[in-house]
């Protein structure tokens, strides 16, 4: 990919995403930023670098925002180079009591948007585009009561894979990427930081289940995301790279 390419980057209003919107314009790209809050969105466009970027507000896991994202690539930019997704949410729940609707929301919106935004960039993309889905560890790990985000993170791990074959015809390459602990805002549930507590201090900073002793600042995901879409990624496809300072490799 070269100066002046075309990025959709979803979850861009903070955290992973807002990280990667600043590399992508950085680095020359125009920008369609896109996430719920548009306010956010707003406030991120005026501090990108460069010029001709663009946002969509919206929730992503409904097809019609997706929609409205490609009609403006098309109107604005002609094509697409890259999508980037970086859109996840947490819910928690027991997978035996709670409610079906409510546990598998996390499928509802993770799985269906990364399906969306997949189903609106390829058929933008000329052949050689770039498709990169910022999934999770917990894609190939069980933490308790994490059951359906577990499971849309693994079916968006196997969803690359299984795009990467059908995409390999026309040059476009699909990988994701695999997180361990990052400094963001979704660190912050019920006002606590995990990252600041003693559990995670003791485990992770002071123990030995996270060799580098401490979370991925977002910058550092975003550099993964422009090295899977830049010149020396082209022959990698279907892969999931891990990201998490070691975490995985412990006992």
């Amino acid at each position: 990919m070269s100066v002046g390419g075309r990025v959709v980057v979803s979850g861009a209003s903070s955290g992973i995403g807002r990280a990667v919107a600043q590399r992508y314009a950085a680095e020359g790209w125009r920008v369609c930023a896109t996430a719920r809050r548009e306010e956010l969105l707003r406030g991120l466009l005026d501090a990108l670098p460069g010029s001709d970027h663009a946002y969509v507000a919206g929730d992503y896991a409904e097809a019609e925002t997706a929609e409205s994202i490609g009609a403006m690539v098309v109107q604005r930019w002609g094509g697409l180079d890259a999508l980037v997704n970086c859109a996840g949410v947490y819910m928690g729940g027991d997978p035996i009591t709670t409610p079906l609707d409510e546990w598998r929301r996390p499928l509802d919106i993770m799985l269906d948007g990364a399906v969306h935004l997949t189903r609106m960039a390829a058929p933008l993309m000329q052949d050689g585009g770039r498709i990169v889905q910022v999934t999770s560890i917990h894609g190939a790990r069980a933490e308790r009561g994490s059951s359906a985000y577990s499971l849309a993170k693994a079916a968006i791990d196997q969803y690359c894979r299984a795009l990467a074959v059908d995409l390999a015809p026309r040059g476009i390459l699909v990988n994701a990427i695999a997180p361990g602990f990052v400094d963001t805002p979704m660190s912050v549930m019920d006002g606590v930081n995990e990252l600041e507590t003693d559990w995670f201090r003791a485990n992770y900073v002071e123990g030995h289940h996270l060799p580098l002793r401490r979370a991925a600042r977002p910058e550092e995901i975003a550099g993964a995301a422009w090295f899977l879409t830049g010149p020396d990624a082209s022959y990698i496809t279907g892969q999931v790279l891990v990201v998490d300072g070691g975490l995985t490799i412990t006992f």
